[in-house]
């Protein structure tokens, strides 16, 4: 079996089109759909039905690739294994960051770590919290900034952040006079939640549940400004992490404690037992140091 022959099949299990897939692959269409052929016959199974507008993976075909994406994850460990043995401060980083957490916390902590590893590479990318994880543990990402609590067990967990998660009323509104509001007295209002592709909508919606009420939800977003503007304009209320509140520059709105103190947590997670490249710890230890 070849290797490229792994690699073609799950380009056109991607784009389900072998067209496409051939042009994307930068090879004609007949020599891809040879090399699918030879992996078929090698198998003993049919992985593609082809059909003139679409390329349709068969059960056999979700089976090889389960086990191809598995076998390129091992070849991409082998060659950062052997790229740090020649060279430790060289590499390039695989990271995952969901949305809020980049925009707040990381533009002054890559900007360091560039300047401290100019030729350590960092290759980001923003992923919703469930999905996240789910890459670091599939192995496509070397490092995952995760919003806790996460419940794998496969994954080593690092904090980096704590803070508490904050309420933030119009300046009009009856609970703006107040230093402090316990969750359970926001049971009859109208909330602005993020949406649901957010870890701070389960953690908000849990607390809420936790303390006796299902949140009325009148509105989601997932642009925290936009959110800001609806309270603003006495739509609703809303929860938010602290340094979030302290980005908003509105004179209509208040902010206020949440009781009992709901945290809001960050932390570096990697797959246990999982070889991870020396650059990838560097950065680590060096978000680590950021604390």
């Amino acid at each position: 079996m070849d290797i490229r022959q792994l690699i073609y099949f799950l380009e056109v299990a991607k784009q389900k089109n072998m067209t496409k897939a051939a042009e994307i692959l930068h090879i004609s269409q007949p020599a891809l759909s040879k090399m699918i052929k030879g992996l078929e016959e090698e198998l003993g199974m049919t992985l593609i039905i082809r059909s003139n507008k679409s390329s349709e993976v068969t059960d056999a075909g979700y089976i090889v690739m389960e086990y191809a994406k598995k076998m390129l994850a091992l070849l991409d460990e082998m060659s950062t294994t052997l790229e740090d043995m020649s060279n430790l401060k060289r590499g390039m980083i695989q990271i995952g960051i969901p949305p809020i957490a980049g925009s707040l916390f990381f533009p002054k902590v890559l900007a360091a770590f560039h300047k401290a590893y100019p030729n350590i590479k960092i290759n980001i990318t923003e992923y919703a919290a469930p999905r996240l994880t789910k890459k670091v543990l599939e192995g496509e990402i070397e490092l995952g900034i995760a919003v806790l609590p996460v419940q794998e067990d496969d994954l080593e967990i690092l904090p980096i952040v704590s803070e508490e998660l904050k309420l933030l009323v119009q300046k009009d509104h009856p609970l703006a006079y107040r230093e402090a509001v316990y969750l359970r007295e926001l049971e009859q209002e109208e909330f602005i939640f993020f949406s649901e592709d957010f870890a701070l909508h389960d953690i908000i919606w849990k607390q809420c549940i936790s303390e006796g009420f299902a949140p009325n939800i009148l509105f989601k977003s997932s642009q925290w400004d936009f959110i800001a503007e609806i309270v603003a304009a006495n739509l609703g209320v809303t929860i938010m992490p602290e340094s979030i509140c302290n980005r908003i520059d509105n004179e209509q709105i208040k902010m206020i404690h949440l009781l009992p103190a709901t945290p809001w947590n960050l932390a570096v997670v990697m797959k246990k037992d999982k070889y991870i490249s020396n650059a990838a710890r560097t950065f680590m230890n060096f978000i680590l140091n950021q604390k």
